[in-house]
């Protein structure tokens, strides 16, 4: 059996072109793990990169590991054969180095799965200095690492093309002088941008609440946030293609970061400042991508905010090649744009105005008003565009019913327009439960319950039901609120996580906090004051708690924030 997984993985690798494959023994083995499945993993931008920076040095053979598939996974578990590479099929545990690359909270899950079946202890205090160091990186390891700080080694808090040249050289140093774990973890923690948590004390009260956060000798107070300067001296490209994955497209990054200051993005506040890539770099990766004859996928909060999009487009297109985006935003599309994606056979426009009344557009500062939404479909129909997607949240803060409602409205008439020019085409409304996150100015406000939230998707599915080609999905409220507690949890919230992977994963979840004696509520649904310690707040993203709480209390008065702009200094970010 062990022999057929191996097959697999080297039949999975022979469909790949651009990949690294070191003989064994020449290089230090450093195992890139991405917490779902080959076919999600391979579109993660961040993985490719990181990829590349790794096996690039001359002394790391970098190679990636997934969590297997469902009949994989059980082949795996029942035969207890380790969790191998692609590369070389080398066993988890045999690595020098593990770095996951985390992006969903639900895959905190899978974290613990993979360690588990390439037989590496789980926890970080068992691990000796003969096992493999862990490490973590990616948007949920940057903005609040706690619920994984009992099995992560250490955290990369910011950009990895910053972080991982000078940690590499710490961890060859330590390795080369013989220091011991230990040792090691304290040379690390020096490394601006890493995060050891074993050498940070969390105390709490009687009551569970967090009272401090007590930094161990020699290490910093707070772990300043790193971020790429010059987004031109590091191209953002796939290098690994294959057929078998969720977006099968060659990815270009065009910009990095958001200055919109929708309150409810962690992007937007983890990722500041924003930054674009010049016209001239990455025509030149367009030109790269030529041999390989695939679709673009240009990447970036909103491509539609690159300002020279239009250009770009027309660059694309010139090369015979088709396109696609990550996102784009309805205020600021341009027809070039609309019609080069319509040119490469987008049929669904899609649009994120995230509420429906302007109240609310308001309280989020989203910056989208309905002008603009039809302005946008405007262009998708005189493109030759027939379907639209709308995506939106419910359960924001301060929402009231009439703003639900106002979703139903706004729908409708939407839905009007396009059958009033001609379009007999569908309507999707892509709806999510608004899930709170740390370093936003709604991390102080409870998540709506679960009752509001489930009536509200009763509203919109009800409400739209008898509209011919209005389609309504709802996320699964029960898996968003695992998020919601995960997103904010702490290390309390980290023993309880470990106890539902003990007991089958997030199914378990709910009994493993009520067994670790945390209520699921606590976390979801109360009012943090507002001097209330937070359990990220050993991390520094380079504004103030007092910047973002004033943000907060804009949303309650409905102030809106005008986006980043050179020469602004409100936040800190910019110095």
């Amino acid at each position: 059996m062990a022999w057929a997984l191996k097959q697999e993985l080297k039949e999975q690798l022979a469909a790949e072109e651009g990949y690294y494959r070191y003989p064994l023994g020449t290089r230090l083995p450093v195992a890139l793990a991405y917490p779902n499945s080959y076919f999600v993993g391979m579109s993660n931008l961040g993985l490719h990169i990181i990829y590349d920076l790794l096996n690039k040095r001359s002394d790391t053979a970098c190679e990636r590991v997934f969590l297997p598939e469902r009949k994989s996974l059980e082949r795996y578990e029942n035969t207890r054969t380790p969790l191998m590479s692609v590369e070389n099929q080398l066993p988890l545990q045999q690595f020098a180095m593990i770095a996951f690359v985390l992006s969903f909270e639900m895959d905190y899950f899978n974290v613990v799965k993979m360690l588990e079946l390439g037989k590496v202890r789980v926890r970080a205090a068992e691990r000796g200095d003969m096992d493999p160091l862990v490490i973590a990186g990616g948007p949920c390891a940057t903005f609040n690492p706690e619920p994984l700080s009992a099995v992560i080694d250490a955290f990369v808090i910011g950009e990895g093309e910053v972080i991982m040249p000078a940690l590499m050289d710490v961890f060859y140093q330590a390795r080369g002088e013989g220091l011991s774990r230990a040792e090691m973890l304290q040379r690390l923690a020096k490394v601006p941008g890493v995060y050891v948590p074993s050498l940070y004390e969390h105390r709490y009260g009687e009551d569970g609440r967090l009272l401090a956060i007590a930094p161990g000798q020699d290490v910093p107070a707070k772990v300043s946030r790193q971020w790429l300067q010059d987004l031109d001296a590091y191209p953002a490209h796939t290098v690994v293609r294959t057929e078998n994955t969720e977006f099968n497209f060659y990815l270009i990054e065009t910009a990095r970061g958001c200055g919109r200051h929708c309150r409810f993005c962690m992007a937007g506040y983890c990722f500041r400042r924003p930054r674009n890539r010049s016209l001239s770099v990455v025509t030149r990766e367009v030109k790269d991508a030529l041999q390989y004859k695939k679709r673009i996928g240009l990447m970036g909060a909103a491509i539609s905010d690159y300002p020279e999009i239009n250009e770009l487009c027309k660059d694309i297109l010139g090369e015979g090649l088709s396109m696609s985006v990550a996102s784009f935003r309805a205020d600021s599309v341009t027809q070039e744009l609309v019609d080069s994606l319509a040119e490469s056979g987008l049929k669904t426009l899609t649009m994120a105005p995230e509420a429906g009344s302007s109240r609310m557009r308001a309280i989020i500062n989203k910056g989208i008003e309905e002008e603009h939404l039809f302005n946008a479909m405007d262009m998708g129909l005189a493109a030759g565009i027939r379907h639209f997607r709308l995506y939106i949240m419910i359960g924001l803060p301060f929402e009231q019913d009439e703003d639900v409602e106002a979703i139903v409205d706004l729908a409708g008439r939407l839905k009007d327009y396009m059958e009033e020019h001609g379009s007999k085409g569908t309507l999707t409304l892509s709806v999510n439960p608004f899930i709170p996150k740390p370093f936003t100015p709604f991390q102080w406000l409870p998540m709506a319950d679960k009752k509001y939230v489930e009536k509200a998707a009763k509203t919109l599915t009800q409400g739209l039901r008898k509209r011919k080609n209005i389609i309504v999905g709802v996320e699964s409220p029960k898996e968003a609120y695992i998020q919601g507690v995960l997103a904010r949890g702490d290390r309390q919230v980290g023993e309880a996580l470990l106890l539902a992977c003990e007991n089958g994963g997030s199914k378990a979840f709910k009994r493993a906090m009520k067994e670790c004696g945390l209520a699921m509520d606590d976390y979801l649904y109360r009012e943090r004051e507002a001097d209330e310690l937070f359990p990220w707040e050993c991390l520094d993203m380079g504004f103030t708690r007092e910047y973002i709480y004033q943000e907060m209390k804009k949303a309650a008065e409905l102030k809106p924030t005008i986006q980043c702009f050179d020469g602004c200094h409100r936040c800190g970010v910019c110095g």
